[in-house]
């Protein structure tokens, strides 16, 4: 009998979200209203201790909105990693300033110290670190070199809603961090992003940036944007955050059950995490032989029907869009991890089958190849 797929990453819409969509559109107020107003006090005292919190349309327009109301422009540098979405950097050249490619260590995919104090230059204006596939990155390390150099640190937290580091929940650290809402992330609006602000000049920046430069109807103080987030989606959101942390606790669960299962293997690595650190498993990240990768991920789908994915075979400082900021750039682990990571499904929709053939086919896979 054939097996059904089990997808790498699966949205979780239910009769709750529909009915709150259908509200909203009884309502007649679809466009940013009162459920996007409730949705961000809901969000921040969920999240992120209470701090001042702004909806906007998308993940990168949050980031790239953030950056320019915290002061990033033209002939400023922001020091960013290559191993992640090209979202990161794209935010950082949107703005006019240069992003610059750091290299990361290789056990939990963060910013790596040495690799981001040699990237300080005079116009160092911020570091920009990635919390990856749902681990924070390593804050103290980070935190250290910001205060020792004056820079401010802005936090890409798209994957992490939820993680913590020693107590600290991720996107309180920096002077903004950005969240996305896309349909696979942890929780969902649909489409969206937040801005969590350490400031209140930096939260009405953003206000006035993703409303066309608007705080008061037709009085535009600034050249903004159409970065808003609807009414539709704040309301999809809003349900989402009555169920996220159940969802955590069944991507914890299932790290965990694919760990017991994987961690034996001598040809794959599975995900570490820091003392210290709260993981929310947006993805369960393992490594494998670079030669390996590629065959494990087709085989594992086309025998097992068991999909996976590279998150992110390459490299920021490689693609065309960004090359151009980073020539003769060699980032070592960089190279390593684009080769070597492949993300299994971790999603809170997995069975205990479901996990037990994620864990044969894996073992039969790289057995096959040994």
């Amino acid at each position: 009998m054939e097996k059904d797929f089990i997808p790498p990453a699966r949205p979780i819409i239910g009769d709750e979200e529909r009915a709150a969509v259908d509200r909203v559109m009884r309502s007649g107020m679809i466009a940013q209203g009162p459920e996007v107003a409730a949705f961000e006090q809901e969000f921040a005292d969920h999240f992120v201790q209470g701090r001042v919190t702004v909806a906007v349309n998308s993940g990168t327009s949050g980031q790239h909105l953030g950056l320019l109301a915290a002061g990033v422009g033209a002939g400023d540098e922001v020091i960013v990693p290559s191993f992640t979405f090209a979202a990161t950097g794209n935010s950082v050249a949107l703005t006019g300033a240069t992003p610059v490619f750091a290299d990361i260590e290789p056990d939990y995919f963060s910013l790596a110290a040495d690799s981001v104090r040699a990237a300080i230059t005079p116009r160092t204006k911020g570091i920009m670190p990635v919390h990856l596939y749902g681990h924070p990155f390593l804050v103290d390390e980070i935190e250290a070199i910001a205060l020792e150099h004056g820079l401010a640190i802005y936090e890409d937290a798209a994957q992490a809603h939820g993680a913590s580091w020693k107590g600290r929940p991720v996107g309180t650290i920096g002077d903004f961090a950005m969240f996305s809402l896309y349909p696979t992330k942890n929780m969902t609006s649909g489409e969206g992003g937040m801005v969590s602000c350490a400031s209140d000049v930096i939260a009405r920046n953003v206000r006035l940036l993703r409303n066309q430069g608007m705080e008061k109807q037709y009085e535009n103080e600034v050249v903004g944007f159409n970065a808003r987030m609807t009414d539709i989606h704040a309301a999809i959101g809003r349900v989402q955050l009555t169920k996220v942390d159940a969802w955590t606790a069944l991507r914890q669960r299932n790290a965990a059950t694919l760990d017991a299962g994987l961690s034996t293997l001598a040809e794959v690595q599975t995900p570490k995490v820091a003392d210290g650190a709260v993981h929310v498993y947006h993805q369960y990240t393992i490594r494998v032989a670079a030669a390996e990768r590629d065959r494990i991920r087709r085989a594992l789908q086309e025998e097992h029907q068991v999909g996976s994915g590279v998150y992110y075979p390459i490299p920021n400082h490689r693609l065309p869009s960004l090359a151009k900021f980073a020539p003769g750039l060699d980032l070592p682990e960089t190279e390593r991890a684009a080769s070597e990571v492949l993300s299994l499904p971790v999603h809170p929709s997995l069975s205990e089958g479901d996990l037990e053939r994620i864990v044969q086919a894996v073992t039969a896979v790289v057995k096959a190849g040994a």
